[in-house]
C-alpha cells in the first residue's frame, strides 16, 4: 500500500493529511536501495555540516535542535574570537586571562566533542544501514567515523592542550590590580638563578631590568652585574640599613662580599627572622624579601620605578628555549661546557664536558643554559653580554606564529617561572605591547666598565648619577627640533 492510498485524517479547516507523512527521509521505501545509499549519504553529511540536522529531518527532532543551537552558538562564539583577535585583542586577552572563563570554555569543549560524536552515532542509526549496499554500507561507516572523530578530537585537543595549560598557566601569575605606566614605561625586574642541588640560598646570577615603552612596545635591556658593590637603595628598610650603599656583613655564623648578588645572604640567610621585618608583605605581594632588596637596589642604581619582577630558574630558561623551537646566536668564541675547573689554572680541555663551536648556531634549551652561564675562559662583563643575547633573541623567535604552533609547551614551560608578582590584569596590555615590539630593535645598556665606564669594585656617587642620566637619555630621548623651512 502506497503512502498516497493510506487514509486521511481531517483538519479543523475541512484539509485533509495523511496519518503517514509522505517524507522519504522520515519514511523511506526500504525496498529501494539506491534511494536508501543516497539518503544515507544525505544524513551523514548534513549531520557532518549542521550536526542536528539529520536528526530533525529523519529522527528526535528535540536531539536536533539541541545539535543546531550547539553549533551554531559555537560559530558565533569562534567568530567573534577571531573579530576580537582582529579589532580589539586587549579585550580577548583579559577575557581569556580568567580563570573561569577558561574552565567554562573546557567545559563547553568536552560537551561540544561528546555531542558531536552522540549525534554523528544516531545519524548511522537513522542511515538504516541494513537496508543499504555493501559497499556503500562500508563507505558510510568509514565516513561517518571521520566526520565525527576529526572534529570531536579538535574540540577535545583544544580543551585538553590549550584551554588546560593556559588555566593552569595563570597560577604563576598575582591576583589583583596592576599599576600604571612610571613616566610612559612598564619597568620589570629579571632574576636569574641555579636551584640545582648544592645550593644553600638562591643567590642571583642574572639581574637586568627591562623597560617596556607603554605606547610603542619598545624594549629596553639594562644589565647589572651581579658582583656590583656598594649599591645605593631607594626609599626603604634597606635605605635606612645601608645609607651610604650595600657595604656588606659579617658576623660569626654569616659572612660575605657586598656584590648586590649576595643581598638574599643580607635579608634573609644570616637574619633569624628570614626578612620577614624588613619586607613584612613580601609574601603577601608573591614576592620575597631577597627580591624586595634587590628590587630598591635597581631602583635606586637606576632611578626609575620597578614594580614587578620575575624570576626564572636556569632550568625553567632551558624547558623555554626548548618550548620555541631553539634560538638563533652568533657565537663569537668558543666556550667549554661543564662544572668549571677542580684546581686554579687547571685548563678547560680537561674539564669540559662539551663545547659551544663559534660561528652561527641554533641552539636548544641545553647548549643555550650553556652560553648564559659560561664564565670560566671568558669575563663576567662577556657572560653579561651572551645573556643580554639571549634575552634579544628569545624575543625575536616568539613570533606569533611560532606562539601558536608551540602553545602547549610554552605554557607548560613558563609554569617553570618560580615566581612573578606581574598581576593577571595586566596581561592584556602586555600582550598588546608584544605585538607592538617585534620587529623593533632591543636597546641595552650594560653597567660595565665598557658600557657605563663604571668599576664595579669601587663606583663612586658620581658614577650612579652618571648611570641615571644614561638611563633617561635611553627611555627618554630629545625630540629633535625641526629646521624652519628656509
Amino acid at each position: 500500500m502506497s503512502v498516497a492510498s493510506l487514509p486521511r485524517a481531517t483538519q479543523g479547516s475541512g484539509s485533509t493529511r495523511p496519518l503517514v507523512e509522505d517524507r522519504p527521509l522520515r519514511h523511506p521505501d526500504v525496498s529501494d536501495s539506491r534511494g536508501m545509499s543516497r539518503r544515507a549519504w544525505w544524513l551523514v553529511l548534513s549531520g557532518f555540516f549542521l550536526p542536528g540536522s539529520a536528526q530533525i529531518v529523519a529522527g528526535n527532532r528535540r536531539l536536533g535542535r539541541v545539535g543546531v543551537v550547539a553549533t551554531l552558538v559555537m560559530w558565533v562564539l569562534l567568530l567573534g574570537t577571531v573579530l576580537l583577535a582582529l579589532t580589539w585583542r586587549s579585550m580577548l586577552t583579559t577575557i581569556v586571562a580568567s580563570w573561569w572563563t577558561l574552565t567554562i570554555t573546557q567545559i563547553l569543549l568536552w560537551a561540544y566533542a561528546a555531542l558531536w560524536v552522540l549525534l554523528m552515532v544516531n545519524t548511522v542509526t537513522l542511515a538504516r544501514l541494513r537496508h543499504v549496499p555493501g559497499r556503500t554500507r562500508a563507505a558510510v561507516v568509514v565516513a561517518a567515523l571521520v566526520f565525527s572523530l576529526v572534529p570531536a578530537s579538535g574540540a577535545a585537543y583544544a580543551a585538553q592542550s590549550v584551554i588546560d595549560p593556559l588555566r593552569s598557566g595563570l597560577s604563576i601569575f598575582a591576583s589583583g590590580p596592576s599599576v600604571p605606566p612610571s613616566n610612559g614605561y612598564y619597568n620589570f625586574l629579571l632574576l636569574g638563578a641555579d636551584s640545582g642541588q648544592g645550593r644553600d640560598s638562591m643567590r642571583f646570577d642574572s639581574i637586568s631590568v627591562v623597560s617596556v615603552n607603554a605606547e610603542s612596545g619598545a624594549v629596553t635591556i639594562f644589565g647589572i652585574p651581579r658582583d656590583l658593590r656598594h649599591v645605593p637603595f631607594s626609599k626603604g628598610p634597606m635605605q635606612d640599613l645601608y645609607p651610604d650603599g650595600f657595604e656588606g656583613h659579617t658576623s660569626a655564623s654569616c659572612g660575605w662580599s657586598s656584590g648586590i648578588n649576595q643581598l638574599t645572604n643580607a635579608v634573609e640567610i644570616c637574619r633569624d627572622d628570614r626578612g620577614k621585618s624588613l619586607y613584612p608583605d613580601a609574601a603577601a605581594k608573591n614576592t620575597t624579601p631577597a627580591v624586595e632588596a634587590t628590587r630598591d637596589a635597581a631602583e635606586g642604581i637606576l632611578g626609575i620605578d620597578i614594580p614587578y619582577h620575575v624570576f626564572i630558574d636556569m632550568h625553567g630558561f632551558a624547558d623555554l628555549v626548548d618550548a620555541l623551537g631553539g634560538v638563533d646566536i652568533t657565537v663569537k668564541e668558543r666556550l667549554p661546557e661543564g662544572p668549571g675547573p677542580r684546581f686554579e689554572g687547571q685548563p678547560a680541555q680537561e674539564w669540559a664536558t662539551g663545547w659551544i663551536e663559534k660561528g652561527a648556531q641554533h641552539m636548544d634549551g641545553t647548549t643555550a643554559q650553556w652560553y648564559a652561564r659560561s664564565r670560566y675562559t671568558t669575563s663576567d662583563w662577556d657572560r653579561m653580554r651572551r645573556q643580554r643575547e639571549l634575552q634579544a633573541a628569545i624575543l625575536a623567535q616568539a613570533t606569533p606564529s611560532t606562539v601558536l604552533t608551540r602553545f602547549s609547551g610554552i605554557v607548560s614551560a613558563g609554569k617553570n617561572l618560580v615566581q612573578t608578582d606581574i598581576p593577571d590584569s595586566l596581561l592584556s596590555g602586555l600582550v598588546d605591547l608584544g605585538v607592538k615590539a617585534k620587529g623593533q630593535k632591543v636597546q641595552t645598556l650594560e653597567l660595565t666598565p665598557k658600557g657605563v665606564g663604571i668599576d664595579p669594585d669601587d663606583p663612586t656617587s658620581e658614577d650612579w648619577e652618571r648611570i641615571r642620566g644614561k638611563v633617561d637619555a635611553l627611555l627618554h630621548p630629545p625630540t629633535p627640533t625641526p629646521t624652519p623651512a628656509p
